[in-house]
C-alpha cells in the first residue's frame, strides 16, 4: 500500500468511527414529546400513570381480542330529501376540515337502450364543459381551490363525486362549479370526438386481451337480450353514432335530481349539510326516478370457448346470483369468503393452487346489483392443462356445495371479516361511498351494524342452506378463451407441487 493510500484509508476509518459515535449518541438520547396538532388538544394523562420506561410497548395482534370485533367509527346517519326528490344520506365527521359529497344516480350502462355507451359517455362528458368555461377551465377552477371532481359510470349507476375544505371560502365556489358540471353541460363537440376516439382506441386494445374477451362473451351469454349483456363502454358499432342529442336527453332523464341519492360525509353541521343537498339538488334537471330494471332470465348453461394464441387459458365460470337486497346476502359473503373469495388460506386456492400449482391465483365472488348480479368463478392456467382445471373447479365447487364449510372455516372467516370490516368506514371517503349504496340500493340505514351481526351469528348449516339455494354447479354458464392443444392430466395433490404455477397472470 502507498503512503498516500494508507493516509486516505486512515482518514476514511477515522470518519466511520466518528459517525458511528455520532449515531450511538443520537440513538440513545431521551426523544422529546411531540407537540399535539393544532386542531386536536392534547390528551389527558391518565389517572396513576406509571412512570417512563425505556422499553417499547409490545406489539398485538388481533388474537387479543379473543374473538371480539375490533373498535371502528360508529356512523350516525342522517337521511332526508330534498325538495325535488333526490335522497339525502349525511354523516358528520369533524376529524378533518374537509368534506367528501358522491351523487349516485341509477344512470348505468343498463339504461343505455338502443345505445351502447350511452350512459358512459354522457357521464365522461360532464366536465368537459360549462356556460363559459371549457374542460381547462373547469379542471383549473377545481384545482385551484384545492378540491377534487371525479365520475363514473358502471352497470347499474353512475357517479359524480367533489372533494373540498370546509371552509366557506373554499366550499362556496367549490359547490357552485360542482353544481354547474353536473347541472349544466354543454357537450361539446370536439370533446365528444375526443372521448369517442379514446374508447375506440380501448377497442383495439380490448382484442390483444383474452381476459377481457372472456368476460365480455361471458356477460353476453350470461344476460341474454338483458340491460346487463352489453359492455358498459359499449362496442365497435355504437359508439360512433351516439349523438349530443342523446347525451343531453340522457342527461334530462337520468341525471334528474329525483333519480339522485346523494351522500354527504365531513366538517358540516347539519343545516350546512342541507344547504349543500339543496343547492345540489335544485342544480340538476328536474324529474322522477327512473323505474326498477326488470330481472334476467337464467341462461342455458355450458362452455364457450374463444381461441386465442396464449400459454395460458383464460376460465370463467358464472350464473345469475342475487340483487342487492337479497336476505341471504350476509350468509354468502360469508360462504364464499371460505369458497374463494378470501385469497389465500380458501378452499379454491389450496387445492388448485398450493396443492397442484396450476395456477397463480383462483377467486370466486358473488356481485349483486339492482337485479340479479353474476356469481362468478376465474382463474388462468396452463392451456394444457386447462380442461382438467376445469373439471376440479367444478368438482370442489359441487363438494362444497354439498357439505359446506367446517366450523373451523367458518370461525376463521368470521374473524377474518370482524377484522378488515372497519375499513370499509376507515376514511370520510370509504364512508361516502358506503352511504351512496346504502341509499343507492335502498339498504336500511343499519346496514353495517345489521351485516356484521348477520354474519357473526351464522351457523355452519345456514352457510351450506344459503349457497346451495343460490348457486347451481349444473347451471353454470363457461367461457374460456386460450389456444386448442393437447391435454395433460393434472399432478395429484401435495404440499409441495412439483411444478409452480407460470407467474404472474398474462394480460
Amino acid at each position: 500500500m502507498s503512503e498516500r493510500n494508507g493516509l486516505r484509508y486512515g482518514l476514511l476509518g477515522l470518519c466511520v468511527l466518528i459517525l458511528i459515535g455520532a449515531l450511538a449518541l443520537f440513538i440513545n438520547r431521551p426523544l422529546p414529546s411531540p407537540a399535539p396538532a393544532a386542531a386536536e388538544p392534547a390528551p389527558a394523562a391518565p389517572a396513576a400513570a406509571p412512570a417512563a420506561s425505556s422499553a417499547a410497548a409490545p406489539l398485538e395482534s388481533l388474537a387479543a381480542l379473543d374473538g371480539k370485533a375490533p373498535s371502528r367509527r360508529a356512523l350516525q346517519i342522517q337521511s332526508w330529501q330534498t325538495a325535488e326528490g333526490a335522497r339525502v344520506l349525511f354523516v358528520e365527521a369533524r376529524q378533518l376540515p374537509m368534506f367528501d359529497l358522491r351523487l349516485t344516480f341509477a344512470a348505468g350502462s343498463s339504461r343505455d337502450d338502443e345505445a351502447p355507451g350511452l350512459a358512459m359517455l354522457t357521464n365522461a362528458m360532464l366536465n368537459e364543459g360549462v356556460p363559459g368555461k371549457d374542460v381547462t377551465a373547469i379542471a383549473e377552477g377545481f384545482e385551484d381551490l384545492g378540491a377534487d371532481f371525479g365520475n363514473g359510470a358502471y352497470r347499474d349507476m353512475a357517479v359524480t363525486s367533489l372533494r373540498s375544505l370546509s371552509a366557506k371560502a373554499q366550499r362556496e365556489p367549490a359547490l357552485a362549479l360542482f353544481a354547474q358540471v353536473i347541472g349544466q353541460p354543454t357537450f361539446p363537440a370536439d370533446s365528444l370526438a375526443r372521448i369517442k376516439n379514446q374508447v375506440l382506441a380501448g377497442f383495439e386494445y380490448q382484442k390483444q386481451n383474452p381476459g377481457k374477451l372472456a368476460g365480455l362473451k361471458l356477460f353476453e351469454r350470461l344476460y341474454g337480450t338483458h340491460p346487463y349483456a352489453h359492455p358498459s363502454e359499449g362496442t365497435e358499432k355504437s359508439i360512433p353514432p351516439i349523438s349530443i342529442a342523446q347525451l343531453r336527453a340522457f342527461h334530462a332523464s337520468a341525471y334528474a335530481a329525483g333519480n339522485a341519492v346523494i351522500a354527504l360525509v365531513g366538517d358540516l353541521d347539519r343545516a350546512e349539510a342541507e344547504a349543500i343537498a339543496a343547492q345540489v339538488s335544485a342544480a340538476l334537471p328536474k324529474g322522477p326516478a327512473l323505474p326498477a330494471l326488470a330481472e334476467p332470465q337464467a341462461p342455458a348453461p355450458g362452455l364457450t370457448h374463444i381461441e386465442f394464441p396464449s400459454k395460458q387459458t383464460h376460465l370463467l365460470l358464472a350464473e345469475l346470483g342475487i340483487d342487492r337486497r337479497d336476505p341471504d346476502y350476509a350468509a354468502l359473503s360469508l360462504g364464499n369468503q371460505i369458497l374463494g373469495g378470501g385469497g389465500f388460506g380458501t378452499r379454491l386456492m389450496e387445492e388448485v393452487r398450493e396443492k397442484r400449482g396450476l395456477t397463480y391465483g383462483i377467486y370466486s365472488g358473488f356481485s349483486p346489483m339492482a337485479a340479479r348480479g353474476p356469481f362468478m368463478i376465474s382463474v388462468q392456467t396452463r392451456a394444457e392443462q386447462s380442461a382438467g382445471t376445469l373439471e376440479l373447479i367444478q368438482q370442489l365447487l359441487a363438494d362444497y356445495l354439498k357439505t359446506g364449510p367446517t366450523q373451523k372455516e367458518l370461525d376463521d372467516a368470521k374473524r377474518e371479516l370482524a377484522g378488515s370490516f372497519p375499513l370499509s368506514t376507515a376514511s370520510n371517503a370509504d364512508i361516502v361511498g358506503q352511504l351512496g349504496s346504502i341509499g343507492f340500493y335502498n339498504l336500511p340505514l343499519t346496514y353495517l351494524e345489521d351485516f356484521m351481526q348477520q354474519v357473526q351469528g351464522l351457523s355452519v348449516e345456514q352457510v351450506r342452506s344459503a349457497m346451495a339455494k343460490h348457486v347451481d354447479p349444473q347451471a353454470l354458464v363457461i367461457v374460456s378463451a386460450g389456444p386448442t392443444v393437447a391435454q395433460q392430466p393434472l399432478p395429484p395433490p401435495t404440499e409441495q407441487p412439483a411444478e409452480q404455477p407460470l407467474g404472474v397472470p398474462e394480460h
